[in-house]
């Protein structure tokens, strides 16, 4: 997209503002061009050493650099609903936050990074044109990357299943959830008020829409869709 010059030296500006100060925040600066598709508009030098890129490269890539150095699947996932959702509501005030997986030079593995992501610079029209992200190392050592794991894998989970949870309705999710919660088909009858065949035949179901044969599966369904 074509910028007007006056907006262009807006642009160029803004960026200079947080290039003059980008080394000293504990972090990776990123300012992204939204009408550029979320092309990198700028990457402090730290940030471009760990990818092994350079700025000119880096936005020569457009969008294609998320695809280039990021786990794709996180990307289809926090891209709409939160940076889209950001753009959308336009509030100078709000702030996202979301875990990413890089691909940094030399590492063979995704690297966690936890990063935080606001509007920095409107167009003309008051539109977003400009985001500004800072985005920290997690370091393997500490408590947080295996929590950030299971996230992933609930995360995962939840979407492969969600058609399969769909299925249940409203009894059948609430006998789910008492039954990952220990209780036997007599207490959940009396505290339904149904019979006890009734239950037994809610649970035969239960295992066969969610395709699963034992109750640490019934119990990952649970916690995914929120029932616990």
């Amino acid at each position: 997209m074509d910028v007007h010059p006056e907006l262009d030296r807006k642009i160029t500006e803004k960026v200079a503002e947080i290039a003059a100060v980008a080394d000293y925040l504990p972090g990776v600066v990123v300012v992204h061009n939204i009408q550029k598709g979320l092309g990198v508009e700028y990457m402090c030098p730290r940030g471009l050493a760990l990818l092994g890129t350079t700025l000119e490269e880096i936005r020569a890539m457009g969008p294609q650099y998320l695809e280039r150095f990021f786990n794709q699947e996180e990307v289809d996932d926090y891209v709409p609903k939160l940076i889209g959702g950001l753009l959308e509501r336009n509030d100078d005030n709000e702030i996202v936050s979301f875990f990413q997986q890089v691909k940094l030079k030399n590492v063979k593995d995704w690297v966690w990074h936890l990063s935080t992501l606001k509007i920095l610079m409107r167009d003309d029209n008051g539109a977003p044109l400009l985001t500004i992200t800072i985005a920290l190392k997690v370091e393997p050592d500490t408590h947080i990357t295996p929590k950030v794991n299971r996230m992933l894998d609930e995360s995962r989970f939840l979407r492969e299943n969600v058609q399969a949870f769909a299925q249940l309705g409203k009894r059948e999710q609430e006998i789910l959830r008492m039954v990952v919660l220990g209780k036997s088909s007599t207490e959940i009858a009396e505290e339904l008020f149904i019979s006890e065949k009734t239950v037994n035949t809610h649970r035969r179901n239960l295992k066969v829409k969610l395709r699963v044969h034992s109750h640490y599966e019934l119990s990952q369904f649970a916690r995914a869709f929120d029932l616990i």
